[in-house]
């Protein structure tokens, strides 16, 4: 089976998906291999449509830790929902929390309600947005994760506006 003949479209006809299945039986490894996904939503993929199953002899999946986005619990989104709709607040977040589901809504579908949220790059742009807006709560929404946690921290070491 050529890469090209696999869309996204088709593993959703089941021939094509058998075709698949039989291709890997054939690509088993001549030692174990073992392969570590960090991503919630990659696991839920695979838990779903059981493709543990589909993988050859020695080949084994392992759920890892998640990446920020996927590991975030629905109640945190749920406060930054409701802390972004209060009035007078401005919640700063990551682009790529904006649309993770929250029990009602997301934090773009409240900013499209009119809530302040704002995408940072950085919890410094945070900062600067709450010393440009004074009189309002400013709120950075963010989780901790390898690659932004330690330029955040540095952020808090030092003095933040009050």
């Amino acid at each position: 089976m050529k890469a090209r003949e696999l869309s996204p479209f088709s593993l959703r006809d089941p021939a094509a998906a058998k075709r698949l299945v039989r291709a890997l039986r054939h690509l088993a490894p001549d030692r174990p291999v073992k392969i570590v996904h960090v991503c919630g939503t990659h696991e839920a993929t695979i838990a779903e449509h059981g493709l543990r199953s589909l993988l050859p002899q020695g080949v084994e999946v392992y759920e890892g830790p998640g990446c920020p986005v996927c590991v975030t619990s629905t109640a945190d989104i749920n406060l930054a929902v409701k802390l972004a709709l209060e009035e007078g607040v401005i919640v700063c977040t990551f682009g790529d929390m904006l649309r993770v589901p929250g029990t009602e809504l997301t934090l773009e579908e409240a900013r499209a309600q009119g809530a302040d949220v704002r995408v940072v790059l950085s919890a410094t742009d945070a900062v600067r947005i709450a010393q440009e807006n004074p009189r309002r709560e400013v709120v950075f929404f963010a989780v901790g994760f390898e690659t932004t946690a330690p330029a955040t921290a540095a952020v808090l070491l030092e003095e933040l506006p009050e």
